[in-house]
């Protein structure tokens, strides 16, 4: 670097040498009143400590995981209390793994399973149907007419005979393999869930629900009150065993996965401070890194508990960014501040000239991550805005923690003398081609010919093979059950139970037919709907399906002493309207009270992307084609047709968001570079990382929906970081005239090890999500990991590579001149004076 003066922030040892009215107006007031500060800032972290640890909750909600203003969302929710039966509800599966459903003790415990949930607040009551539920009926033909009741016996009371009686109005009744597995081994209890509790008001908890079917039924009834062995994940070894599935089962359970992903933060803090003490050999400003990172969680996790704001399984993952972010910055705030106690300035001295240096380039930085997290708040999904939400705040947060908070507590602790002489070596070692200096020059030679023309192709390859592999990303569930947990968990096992064991999947599938009042029962509404169903039956993944159809043919042919012949849609209104009367005693979830809605529910073998596409295709065509004034066909109701609801928004979302993005992040680097060549140099290496992260999910057999779609904007908004620690340096030599392999070694080596330590604290932050039982933070985890990681190789080869045809002989700026009157001055402060914040 040769001889080099200190002229704009010289070595001053001596606080009366300095200039306490220096700097801007905020380096002023923050640090000339350093009491003050850090006492408004001891204030904030306790008020916003307990306000996040009294009044933050962890509250799912089933309405924000669907896309609300969505064309079938809308139709599902304008028909919601006609369609009662088929929203969010629970299924609970007793089993008598010694005998079956026909043995008095296993009815016995089924009663007291259905009168426990039936007096559960936030119960849908009326639509509750298990073997003990008066509205579940059996019907048959006689010489005299129809005859039916409930199935269970009004009179059981465990004898021989009523026990036989039971079997026949199961048989009857035909709920083998809906109600009751086709090996007659287990049967199922239908408890469909209201929005609110109906006594409290409140939205239900499906934690506390979650645990009541823990507690209340799995504990007693499959361990005998043993729930430290549920905990533990072993099998009951009880007669009976209780399997359940839904959305409030599956949130509970991914809440407590969550209680154990607690301790995989506590890890991050760890790796954080192993990797951050190795960097800097100084316990005291390692720990002001860590700190102040953990400030930020607090702040956040306050501020979002202040503005009403509930944490649910995904945004839960947010304090994770922010915290591994935190560290980044804070840690580039004690390397520079290091650096100038090394030469000698005095700490606090060196703390003011750190924040004159890197506070604007921390902003921008900040700034090019919240455009990652902004973007998300165009996604129509209330729980991926409240994602961003959240992280937004956490990005604010930084600010304060991080660039302010930082280097003004370490103007009152400094640094270790020894950390602050071996960071120094570092770089004179560098300098002199040593140590980290090899790597520089090995680095440095991508900036050559050969060298940038062999990292571009191998680039391009493999663009062009990660964007063929790429092409087979599908949105949606790529698996049966909840990808969101493991396949080994207890829910996927459940699921897998009642998949095997009931003919009848969970996977609804409805489409909604609108009428006038009454005009359900028109015969043409009537012939529709079975074609309709008839349209659906020929698809591989549809099971059966079930309509007022259905019912109309098996009363109508029962009121003629059961003629097969007249097991059809009759074209007498009189004889439609009397089968319509029998079904509403027997199905009223087939149509609402005043017969303008009824819906032909399909049940799907599954609910992957696949299949969900499938079956929307035929329906939305049969709603295209048969349209009318008089009836609508409108989708979609049942689990499987809200997914499909969310699949098709994720699916325009995802292009969508990468569009924003970029295009953010292309303007934000066209105002910070002022050059739409450097801005290509930047965005080339994100593009590559985007292509390769979708390709990485294909094979990884993870498909694009709620929990991974903000994964990708994430990457990009923060991946955007490591082009401003190289290219804005790089750019300032090259328009003082320097050629770009000095300019590009220059600037590699006064931020090449801040890049490196950036991405790998990054990637230590997120890599242990690997090991959570919750499957998507897993996933999460891997995707963030090679995003934080190649972005950093992306950028420390590529820009030279790309800078080599791009930006070898860029157009001198109108202030080289200035520039070149202060090279000597400016020189020195590189290393810490231009290296960019994340």
């Amino acid at each position: 670097m040769g001889n080099i003066k200190q002229e704009t922030m010289p070595v001053i040892r001596d606080l009366r040498d300095f200039d306490r009215h220096s700097g801007n107006l905020l380096e002023r007031l923050v640090f000339n009143y350093r009491p003050l500060f850090m006492l408004l800032m001891a204030l904030a972290t306790v008020v916003l400590g307990y306000m996040a640890a009294t009044r933050l909750e962890l509250r799912p909600s089933f309405e924000k995981m669907i896309p609300q203003s969505q064309p079938y969302i809308q139709n599902f929710l304008e028909n919601r209390q006609s369609l009662r039966g088929l929203g969010n509800s629970v299924r609970v599966v007793v089993e008598n793994t010694q005998g079956d459903i026909f043995d008095p003790g296993y009815l016995d415990v089924l009663k007291q399973v259905n009168d426990k949930l039936f007096l559960t607040e936030g119960v849908d009551r009326a639509w509750m149907k298990s073997l003990w539920s008066p509205a579940v009926r059996w019907t048959e033909v006689t010489e005299e007419g129809f005859q039916g009741g409930p199935v269970m016996p009004d009179t059981y009371e465990g004898k021989p005979e009523q026990i036989e009686q039971l079997r026949q109005n199961i048989s009857r009744a035909g709920i083998v393999g809906s109600l009751v597995a086709s090996d007659y081994k287990s049967s199922m209890l239908i408890v469909p869930l209201l929005d609110k509790a109906t006594a409290s008001g409140q939205r239900i908890d499906y934690h506390a629900f979650s645990q009541m079917l823990e507690e209340q039924l799995r504990d007693k009834i499959e361990f005998a009150g043993d729930s430290a062995a549920r905990k533990a994940g072993e099998e009951g070894k009880g007669q009976y065993k209780v399997r359940v599935i839904g959305f409030a089962k599956l949130m509970g359970d991914l809440i407590d996965g969550l209680i154990q992903v607690m301790m995989f933060f506590g890890l991050a803090v760890v790796t954080s401070l192993i990797i951050i003490y190795a960097y800097t050999r100084c316990v005291r400003s390692t720990l002001l890194v860590v700190g102040c990172s953990l400030i930020a969680v607090v702040w956040q996790l306050g501020i979002v508990a202040w503005l009403g704001y509930a944490i649910d399984p995904y945004s839960v993952l947010v304090p994770f960014l922010i915290f591994a972010i935190g560290v980044s910055h804070a840690a580039q705030k004690m390397n520079g501040i290091m650096q100038d106690i090394a030469r000698g300035t005095h700490r606090l001295i060196a703390a003011r000239y750190t924040f004159r240096r890197l506070f604007i380039a921390g902003v921008t930085a900040l700034l090019a991550d919240a455009v990652g997290f902004a973007v998300l708040m165009l996604i129509d999904i209330p729980v991926i805005r409240d994602l961003a939400i959240t992280a937004s705040i956490g990005v604010a947060v930084l600010i304060f923690t991080s660039l302010l908070l930082m280097p003004v507590a370490l103007s009152y602790v400094g640094v270790g003398a020894k950390a602050a002489e071996r960071a120094l070596k570092i770089d004179t070692r560098a300098e002199g081609h040593k140590g980290f200096g090899k790597l520089w020059d090995l680095l440095d030679r991508f900036t050559t010919r050969k060298w940038a023309t062999g990292a571009v192709l191998v680039a391009m390859l493999m663009g062009i093979g990660g964007f063929m592999v790429s092409l087979q990303l599908k949105i949606g569930d790529l698996e049966s059950g909840a990808p969101e947990l493991r396949a080994d968990s207890r829910y996927n096992r459940d699921n897998a139970y009642i998949t095997s064991h009931y003919a009848l999947s969970s996977d609804l599938f409805a489409v909604m037919i609108k009428t006038a009042p009454e005009g359900c029962l028109n015969y043409k509404t009537l012939v529709l709907a079975d074609r309709l169903a008839w349209e659906l039956q020929q698809y591989p993944g549809v099971q059966a399906t079930a309509s007022l159809v259905n019912a109309v043919r098996q009363i109508t042919a029962g009121t003629y002493e059961g003629n097969p012949k007249l097991n059809s849609i009759q074209r007498n209104q009189d004889v439609l309207n009397y089968a319509a009367q029998q079904a509403s005693v027997n199905s009223p979830e087939l149509f609402n009270t005043d017969c303008s809605l009824m819906p032909v529910i399909t049940f799907l073998k599954d609910h992957k992307a696949e299949t969900l596409d499938a079956v929307v295709g035929i329906a939305e065509k049969f709603a295209r084609e048969n349209n009318s004034e008089d009836r609508q066909f409108l989708l979609a109701a049942g689990s499987a047709g809200i997914e499909a609801a969310t699949n098709i928004v994720v699916r325009e979302a995802n292009r969508t968001m990468l569009l924003y993005v970029y295009a953010a992040v292309t303007l934000f680097c066209l105002i910070t570079f002022r050059s739409w060549r450097a801005t290509l140099v930047a965005l080339l290496p994100l593009v590559l990382t985007s292509i390769l992260c979708e390709a990485l999910m294909v094979a990884m057999g993870i498909g694009v929906k709620v929990a991974t779609l903000p994964v990708i904007a994430l990457g990009v908004g923060i991946g955007v970081d490591y082009a401003l620690y190289l290219l804005s340096v790089q750019l300032h030599y090259q328009r003082q005239g320097l050629p770009l392999s000095q300019a590009y070694r220059n600037a590699v080596s006064f931020t090449g090890r801040v890049v490196g330590l950036v991405g790998i604290t990054l990637a230590a932050g997120v890599v242990c999500w690997v090991w959570s039982p919750i499957k998507f933070q897993a996933d999460m985890g891997i995707l963030l990991t090679f995003m934080f990681l190649w972005n950093m190789l992306g950028a420390l080869v590529l820009i030279p590579a790309l800078s080599y045809f791009l930006l070898r002989h860029p157009v001198l700026q109108a202030h080289v001149a200035q520039a070149a009157e202060t090279d000597t001055s400016q020189r020195q402060g590189m290393p810490h004076a231009l290296t960019t914040s994340e």
